[in-house]
């Protein structure tokens, strides 16, 4: 049985009145087995296996790098953040807490837009190009309707309550698990068959061109770990149960990431995999093993058992990359619609459905979102799969990546405002091991951005190797300015409608002013602005946990 939050003290300085009223209507149902499989599910993006084996086996060296400089730090700093404020809404709450409303608002509106352009761009493209690589073409208007079914049903995964929405990242979870566990068995006995392409030591060596080619997606195959924290008051245990679930979920997803990758560089040679099918070609071919052959010119034909296989790896990988974008879904929707009852947003746009207790509106509306990308997308690409693919995962990464720059200093910043609050889990190294953290997940974050909006930043500077034009994507190739502005114009347009949503929150935020106490919040500078606890009773804080 479901059982009801408490609603918050009057002194609780986290969130206006407008929450609290949608809060009593949520209900604890995660326990730490679903808070696990929802980060493996988060963490385990199967559309970028492809592009990190594209880059050969030096995507290995700066997966084992980026591991120590960057996964490890960002989950250090987000088991802090999240098992000491273990608020609904997570990430918007940190960042409200540290730098106020207007600036989380800002931020959790770009946190917000990176899911429907991330479902209705790079997992779409690689649902239907799995689609039509393992059943049936899906010729002009099939594909628009192909898409916006994937789109649809997601969503209707999304509204379902907690209860039932958390056996979706638990399916997308097992399926992972399943089809690539399976992927490597079948390399293996693809090897003993055939034997598999030479890696030279030399093609581990790392270069700076390549890092500036695969630090956006190498690092976004680690982000994910404060989605669960969007949901915290929807836990059993959030302080305990976050800090464990974030170290065991990067363990698994390091062996998940590394074992395909490479048993992709040891089917395929180099200069045939590609960033949108290096997996799909990867499976087809060592699934011949079961039945089919490998043409001369590399074109792969599946028959009998090699066929089934295949067709039920394909169902695998599209519910994988499908519940990839239920569960960034489930956490992203929830801290937006915190922060539009909270004042940052229209009103309407924070109410909790009585009978789901999930956030349906910003469910619907972000589903229409990635439905109008959708066709807007396949319009402006031509149907061109691989233009269409480096486009919107570039605009996907860097707008979660922008929002990362703002949230992660969050933590040295509650240090200091919070300093006696109860942290479950703290940072190790004190104050220098808090600094170290934050600015080596923040400085990635903010290096990252700069190299999708500009590919090959850096590159032949200073008489370092390499060609700035080569970093470009491929489909891209000679075609900068293109890229470019379908990076800039929808990040600016994405900022517009982050201060519009401020200016629409402006009744919420009167409203709550209205009824808070003479002094406490409001009269320095944004109404409604957290009030500053007293160290002497940091409970104060979470007191409506």
């Amino acid at each position: 049985m479901t059982q009801a939050l408490p609603s918050p003290a009057p002194d609780t300085p986290d969130l206006s009145e407008g929450w609290g009223e949608q809060r009593s209507r949520l209900h604890k149902d995660l326990r730490r087995l679903d808070v696990l499989f929802f980060l493996i599910c988060t963490l385990v993006g199967l559309d970028t296996i492809g592009s990190v084996a594209a880059a050969g086996p030096q995507g290995l060296t700066w997966m084992a790098v980026l591991a120590l400089v960057f996964f490890l730090p960002y989950g250090l700093l987000v088991a802090e953040l999240g098992s000491t404020f273990p608020v609904q809404g997570g990430p918007y709450v940190w960042t409200r807490l540290a730098f106020g409303r207007l600036t989380a608002g800002m931020n959790q509106v770009l946190y917000w837009l990176s899911n429907p352009v991330w479902l209705g761009g790079s997992l779409c493209i690689i649902a239907l190009t799995t689609w039509e690589q393992f059943f049936t073409p899906l010729p002009g208007l099939w594909k628009y309707a192909a898409g916006l079914a994937f789109i649809w049903v997601g969503a209707l995964a999304v509204v379902q309550s907690v209860k039932v929405g958390k056996w979706v990242p638990i399916a997308g979870a097992l399926a992972r698990i399943v089809l690539l566990g399976f992927f490597l068995v079948s390399v293996v006995v693809f090897a003993i068959e055939h034997g598999v392409h030479p890696l030279p030591a030399g093609d581990f060596s790392p270069t700076y061109a390549g890092f500036v080619a695969l630090v956006p997606v190498l690092i976004f195959n680690y982000v994910g770990f404060e989605l669960p924290s969007s949901a915290a008051e929807e836990m059993k245990n959030p302080r305990r149960d976050i800090p464990l679930s974030i170290l065991r979920s990067g363990l698994a997803s390091l062996v998940l990431y590394g074992g395909p990758i490479l048993g992709i560089l040891f089917v395929l040679p180099s200069k045939e995999i590609g960033s949108l099918g290096g997996f799909i070609d990867a499976c087809k071919a060592v699934f011949t093993v079961y039945g089919g052959h490998i043409a001369a010119d590399g074109t792969v034909t599946l028959a009998g058992a090699g066929a089934v296989l295949g067709g039920i790896a394909a169902a695998g990988l599209i519910i994988g990359v499908l519940t990839s974008g239920v569960t960034w879904a489930m956490g992203a929707h929830r801290a937006q619609a915190v922060a539009c009852a909270d004042g940052a947003g229209p009103a309407w746009l924070g109410k909790i459905s009585e009978r789901c207790g999930t956030p349906v509106r910003v469910n619907l509306l972000s589903a229409a979102l990635a439905s109008v990308l959708l066709v807007v997308a396949l319009n402006l690409t031509g149907g061109n799969g691989e233009k269409y693919f480096a486009a919107g995962l570039g605009l996907a990464i860097s707008t979660t990546f922008i929002s990362y720059v703002i949230t992660f200093p969050a933590l040295l910043v509650l240090r200091r405002k919070y300093p006696r609050t109860p942290r479950p889990y703290r940072v190790p190294g004190g104050a220098a091991g808090a600094w170290a953290v934050t600015v080596l997940a923040t400085g990635l974050v903010a290096f990252t951005v700069i190299v999708l909006i500009w590919p090959g930043f850096g590159v032949g500077w200073f008489g370092s190797a390499g060609s700035a034009a080569d970093s470009l994507p491929e489909s891209f190739a000679g075609q900068r300015l293109q890229y470019t502005l379908s990076q800039v114009v929808p990040l600016l347009l994405f900022l517009a409608i982050g201060a519009a949503f401020y200016v629409l929150g402006a009744p919420a935020r009167r409203r709550a002013t209205a009824s808070e106490p003479r002094g406490n919040g409001g009269d320095h500078g944004d109404p409604g602005e957290p009030a500053r606890v007293p160290d002497s009773r940091p409970t104060d804080l979470l007191s409506g946990l």
